[in-house]
């Protein structure tokens, strides 16, 4: 067999195996997103594409009404929903809470402030003078 001869058949595998990989992935993420877009619920806490956070007050089949602060309700297109946020409060506030009482068993002059290693720079008066 002739290495010419096998030149065309193996370049077409090579490029289109990749673009049917590629195929696949873009095919999967589309149907995650859509997944996502369909599962939103009232009460769900989600993130734009633009990145406002946002609690899911009311849903239609295309719309969804986000409350982004107490009172102030807007409306988006389900498309523009990127991803639900999830918060673990519970751990959140354990962590706190086992802080604080360790605060407390140490010297109340720290009072949870880092020590800082920053240094202080000489005004510009004398900045200007040297």
């Amino acid at each position: 067999m002739d290495l010419q001869s096998l030149i065309l058949p193996l370049l077409i595998v090579l490029l289109a195996v990749p673009l049917f990989l590629q195929a696949r992935k873009q095919k999967r993420a589309v149907a995650e997103q859509q997944k996502l877009q369909n599962s939103i619920e009232p009460g769900d806490k989600v993130m734009t594409t633009s990145g406002v956070f946002g609690k899911v007050v009311a849903t239609s089949d295309d719309s969804i009404d986000l409350e982004l602060a107490p009172g102030m309700t807007t409306t988006w297109v389900r498309a523009a929903v990127r991803e639900k946020v999830t918060t673990d409060s519970a751990p959140a506030a354990e962590t706190a809470e086992s802080t604080e009482s360790e605060k407390t068993e140490e010297a109340p002059a720290e009072a949870g402030v880092p020590e800082s290693k920053a240094e202080i720079a000489e005004p510009i008066e004398k900045q200007k003078t040297n």
